[in-house]
């Protein structure tokens, strides 16, 4: 797939803001048509939609699914055919993220996480396997520069993240040659919101972490993202660390 291919369609899961939408907009200012999927964002996703369209008219949707519920995943890929005619890219982005310790683990922190995380994607690619295949398109995930160091206290999360990269290795193979499928692992790149865990002095211990001494933009995942989309035609089955360096310096 290269960026002058026009009218190329992409489903992201989870991009009304943060990451999500820094590549919404830089897949979509690269001629991408995009179908947005929100969960509980819709203000943003909204306003989101409004401001590629008034770019590039007809060219944003928005779709609404919760991604634990199967039946929300299958509408996401055929309300997308139905908007825009075909689907060429899919991004498991969508990801919930909380602390999960030993001893404090039940069953519906289990759902959450691992529904979110690694049972949503597999089977939004599952559902979107016939389209990307006949296009030739790709699947590009979202995962953690932590499924190889798991991080104390969010065992759920981990133990999902590193399935979803798993999940990349073995859809690569599933769907070759036809469909490409790579994941980005981020690092240190926006905090999470409203958390207070993630103080001053935690902020500072993480950038002291990172090689690079800064923590990175959610354009820095775009970009990745992009290249994987459009300027790795013989890459899959990958995972690209975006994470200024910090993954090897724990």
């Amino acid at each position: 797939m290269k960026l002058s291919d026009k009218n190329k369609v992409v489903l992201i899961t989870g991009g009304a803001k943060r990451v999500g939408a820094a590549i919404c907009r830089s897949l979509h200012a690269e001629g991408f048509t995009m179908m947005i999927h929100y969960k509980s964002s819709f203000h943003e996703a909204q306003a989101l939609q409004a401001e590629l369209n008034l770019h590039r008219a007809d060219s944003a949707a928005i779709v609404h699914g919760d991604l634990l519920d199967i039946e929300n995943i299958h509408k996401l890929v055929s309300a997308t055919i139905s908007q825009f005619g075909r689907l060429d890219v899919l991004i498991n982005n969508a990801s919930t993220y909380y602390a999960s310790e030993l001893g404090d683990i039940d069953e519906s922190k289990w759902h959450d996480l691992m529904g979110s995380n690694l049972k949503a994607p597999l089977f939004l690619s599952q559902a979107a396997a016939t389209e990307l295949r006949k296009n030739h398109g790709c699947i590009v995930n979202i995962t953690d520069m932590h499924v190889e160091r798991p991080k104390k206290g969010y065992i759920i999360y981990s133990v999902a993240k590193a399935g979803l990269v798993t999940l990349t290795k073995s859809l690569a193979h599933e769907l070759s040659p036809e469909v490409r499928v790579n994941a980005v692992a981020p690092g240190p790149v926006q905090w999470p919101e409203s958390n207070p865990q993630f103080d001053e002095v935690y902020r500072q211990r993480v950038i002291n972490q990172t090689l690079l001494k800064r923590v990175g933009e959610a354009e820095d995942v775009a970009k990745a993202v992009k290249f994987l989309i459009a300027d790795a035609p013989f890459i899959t089955g990958h995972v690209l660390a975006v994470d200024g360096g910090r993954s090897i310096n724990l």
